[in-house]
């Protein structure tokens, strides 16, 4: 029988509407090859890589009377061409015209009548170079059967193009018949789902709900040891519409190794991380766009960021999931010192790692689907299962390889995360480090966020800032 989605997986199907889709994507740039690259080679790479992810050739069959969970049927008439798409920016092509193009793309629901995913090839940036853009719904990064498509494109051996041979052939979708056995099987093998099963339409979104609220609480008791209030009234925590900007930043890695030697001094100099670093540049970037916005910013002025972290344990190193917390950080927005918001920083993670108030990947698990597929993936599912009173952003860094990657025998130059925007949430920030980079991706909503450019500026200013400042302890 074809494999059917958790009910972690499938409440990413009955949650998510037009303002929410529910996807992650990425804009990986490529300085092309001698012999150039161009569409065709990018349909024959996908479609050679595919092979070691059979879910991109599924899609999703729902059980009539909605009796059971939908399940993963092979596509028998699986077009990859659909799924891998060419366009073009004018010659020759801005960072700022790609963006655009990124923000009305990435918004675009899924085709839920096919495998869920869309690749784009995008020509003509400046100096021959071009973007592959990358779109994965979050029902079909499990972790387990498929990674996100932007995984499967790209390899540290060059080499490597070609060396997959093809034997896939799908197998015959099951009849309406044949799916409700299967239901009635499985339920009589977990007769404790057949209550949940069973219900359809909006009750399934109730009982989805039901989950997120129990987990919801464990979560809340958490901030509850943590701070003394919810979340500050904030900017960021706007409607929600339809339309997107995106904003992309490049930055040095070896600037935020500077930062934390110049000023990781004192007791503790040791816990100060790059991950702190870049949470305070975040911090002063935020200070000032709220200054440039007229808003009233103090020195207790916060934004409280949902910061998942790696944890990595020798026991269950395979166990992506369980490497995985998640900390709520009032960043410092209000502190006038690059230095101090560090330190600051700094502790408050501190505080959080040792003192076990971070939450554990197992109960974000429960959060309305949420579930590990992939770094990235455990900031977006989880900001849009959690009230946006628990926090204003969410901010998920992810450290990349430290080598080149290709497409065939194209060398990535930088990859820019696209994390979904959660109900009430006008902004997601995606950072990956990747071969001596650290590269944002700024997702917002349109309307609510028409100066995100002057973000992606303060995060610029804030990390020279840093660079620049002397530290406080000695």
């Amino acid at each position: 029988m074809p494999d059917r989605l958790s009910s972690l997986d499938a409440s990413f199907l009955y949650l998510e509407d037009a303002t929410t889709p529910m996807h992650v994507g990425s804009v990986m740039v490529f300085d092309p090859p001698d012999d150039g690259f161009d569409y065709d080679r990018l349909v024959q790479l996908i479609s050679q890589r595919i092979a070691f992810v059979p879910r991109y050739r599924q899609r999703i069959r729902q059980i009539p009377g909605r009796l059971a969970n939908p399940v993963w049927v092979d596509d028998e008439d699986f077009d990859v061409t659909y799924h891998v798409r060419r366009s073009a920016l004018p010659r020759p092509g801005t960072d700022e015209q790609l963006q655009e193009f990124v923000a009305r793309i990435q918004p675009r629901p899924l085709d839920r009548q096919r495998p869920l995913w869309e690749v784009y090839l995008v020509e003509g940036l400046e100096d021959g170079r071009f973007a592959i853009v990358t779109k994965s719904h979050q029902a079909l990064v499990d972790g387990v059967h498929a990674v996100d498509i932007a995984h499967v494109i790209v390899d540290d051996d060059p080499a490597a193009e070609g060396l997959v041979t093809d034997t896939w052939r799908p197998s015959p979708e099951p009849s309406d018949i044949e799916l409700l056995t299967g239901a009635l099987v499985d339920a009589v093998r977990r007769p404790s789902e057949i209550v949940e099963n069973v219900r359809g339409g909006i009750a399934d979104v109730k009982a989805v709900g039901g989950r997120a609220l129990s987990a919801a609480g464990h979560v809340a008791s958490t901030l509850a040891r943590t701070a003394t209030r919810p979340a500050p009234t904030s900017p960021l925590n706007a409607s929600v519409g339809e339309a997107r900007r995106y904003v992309m930043i490049g930055t040095d890695l070896d600037d935020y190794k500077k930062v934390r030697s110049n000023l990781a001094r004192g007791t503790f100099a040791d816990d100060v991380t790059i991950n702190d670093v870049v949470l305070a540049t975040i911090s002063g970037a935020f200070r000032s766009w709220l200054l440039t916005r007229g808003e009233a910013v103090h020195s207790g002025t916060t934004v409280r960021a949902m910061v998942p972290v790696s944890v990595y344990d020798d026991e269950n190193r395979t166990r992506l999931g369980s490497r995985l917390k998640a900390c709520f950080v009032d960043l410092p927005a209000g502190e006038p010192g690059a230095s101090m918001r560090l330190h600051q920083v700094a502790f408050a993670m501190r505080q959080q790692m040792e003192g076990g108030q971070a939450v554990g990947a197992e109960t974000l698990a429960e959060l309305a689907g949420f579930a590990p597929p992939t770094l990235h993936s455990l900031g977006a599912r989880l900001g849009s299962a959690v009230s946006r009173r628990l926090f204003n952003v969410v901010i998920t860094n992810v450290p990349g390889p430290q080598q080149a990657l290709y497409a065939g025998d194209a060398k990535m130059v930088a990859t820019y995360p696209v994390m979904p925007l959660a109900k009430g949430q006008g902004l997601s920030i995606g950072l990956t480090s990747y071969d001596g980079g650290v590269y944002y991706g700024l997702n917002a909503d349109r309307d609510a966020m028409p100066d995100i450019d002057v973000l992606g500026q303060g995060i610029v200013d804030a990390l020279g800032e840093l660079l620049e400042s002397k530290s406080s302890q000695r």
